[in-house]
């Protein structure tokens, strides 16, 4: 158990200005890495990896990784599950030496600077060259997913208990803003590559690389405004996987804040499948080009930056639980209709598009914001390890089962409505946890509406 002895509030004697400063600061590693999702692994990376997987396989479709026979069409999905298992492992050494030392500053950099390098290393993907971008893609993951656990930590010790829906929805808000902003650029050169004297190929290989550029350039701002709080030495204590366990048995006492982390664990595996699998459904199941399936995505970020605030407003009058679980239907009405899109329809899929937006920023934004409630105090660091394994740790399923689907049925529509029992049972999951008791047995005050 960890023996970080931070508040899980900002300190009284913190003045609302220095406060709001390091809530500035934390906005924009949204604003940062957020492109890297949106660009790389919901856009182009998908449909340009699974291309170069075909190109360099057999006479049957398949390609050979460590002499495993992989249809070209899954290896993308592959992939990402390899990239999510990575993370599960080493998400508990980061978030243990960030209660140990009390510094998640360096270690954010860390993650985020190795994370931005690989993904500008994606600007060398051509050819037959899948198994670099499949290595790229796990080290980008893994490092997105480590920093996500030190910046997802920050949040109780920067806002106050009612702040936290407000601030951690702006943080969403800024980051769908980022990424409609780069796709804009991006739109601009995928579709004029010959006015720029580039190949289309070279153009998605330039939209890859500056996602790192970007992720790098701007996590500056943060690790220059963000402040790490000072704790006891503790050289006695739990590491890694040891510190995983100690924090799962400590949360027995909190078996409330258990039940939630599990339904988050279910539905947000198929928020985190529909993110990385919409693009090659798009592509190769309905037959839309490049420019249409960036269209979409945009839509989707504009979108999801009025929803965010949206959600965070219709949080305050009803309560986060009740607008999560209100997203979670809008979830599954929207992937059960994907299944009936018809193919080369691009205003149908822009349809779809608009209803993922709605909900994509707010039901992450209060997901995050309604677990740290249920963080006791000093723990902070310790159980968003714990939060974002939860985010991580069963989102390799997703992705395996849409592989899996489309290699035994050769059907991505098979694949794409397989995801609905993600949000149906995150629903019922979620709707019996009693989250007013959960807060209070973590030691914290109760919110009027929660």
């Amino acid at each position: 158990m960890g023996t970080d002895t931070v508040r899980a509030t900002p300190p009284a004697d913190e003045s609302a200005a220095e406060r709001r400063r390091e809530q500035r600061g934390w906005y924009v590693y949204d604003w940062a890495c957020s492109v890297y999702s949106t660009s790389v692994l919901t856009v182009f990376l998908g449909p340009y990896l699974t291309e170069i997987a075909k190109s360099a396989a057999d006479g049957d479709g398949y390609v050979h990784p460590l002499g495993i026979p992989i249809s070209a069409g899954s290896f993308f999905a592959y992939a990402v599950s390899a990239s999510v298992i990575v993370s599960v492992l080493v998400m508990p050494v980061a978030g243990a030496a960030a209660d140990r030392t009390g510094r998640k500053k360096p270690l954010l950099a860390v993650a985020a600077y190795l994370g931005a390098a690989a993904t500008a290393g994606m600007f060398f993907l051509d050819g037959e060259r899948y198994l670099l971008g499949g290595f790229l893609l796990i080290v980008a993951n893994a490092s997105l997913a480590v920093s996500m656990v030190l910046y997802n930590a920050y949040l109780p010790q920067i806002a106050p208990p009612q702040e936290r829906d407000a601030v951690s929805s702006r943080g969403w808000a800024f980051g769908y803003a980022a990424g409609a902003l780069v796709l804009v650029a991006n739109l601009v050169l995928f579709l004029a590559h010959d006015t720029f004297g580039v190949s289309e190929s070279t153009a998605v290989r330039i939209c890859l690389a500056s996602a790192g550029v970007w992720w790098g350039a701007f996590t500056l701002v943060p690790l220059r405004r963000l402040r790490d709080r000072k704790v006891p030495p503790s050289p006695g204590s739990a590491r890694g996987w040891r510190q995983l366990a100690s924090t799962v048995r400590d949360m027995r006492r909190h078996p409330h804040t258990l039940s939630f982390l599990l339904a988050y664990l279910v539905y947000n595996d198929g928020v985190q499948t529909v993110i990385s699998q919409a693009s090659v459904y798009g592509s190769e199941e309905l037959g839309l080009d490049q420019s249409t399936l960036i269209v979409a995505v945009l839509l989707v970020q504009v979108l999801a930056v009025a929803g965010a605030l949206a959600m965070g407003r219709l949080a305050r009058t009803y309560g986060a639980k009740r607008t999560i679980l209100g997203s979670l239907v809008a979830w599954t009405v929207t992937i059960g209709a994907g299944f009936f899109l018809p193919a080369g329809a691009p205003v149908w899929f822009f349809v779809l598009a608009a209803g993922i937006g709605l909900v994509l920023g707010g039901s992450q934004a209060l997901s995050r914001s309604l677990f740290s409630h249920l963080v006791p105090a000093g723990k902070e660091a310790e159980y968003f390890s714990a939060y974002e394994i939860s985010d991580r740790g069963m989102a390799w399923l997703g992705p395996l089962i849409f592989g899996l689907t489309y290699q035994l049925t050769g059907s991505y529509r098979d694949a794409i409505v397989s995801l609905v029992a993600f949000f149906v049972i995150g629903f019922v999951l979620l709707a019996r946890v009693p989250v007013g008791r959960a807060i209070r047995d973590a030691g914290n005050p109760v919110p009027d509406r929660i």
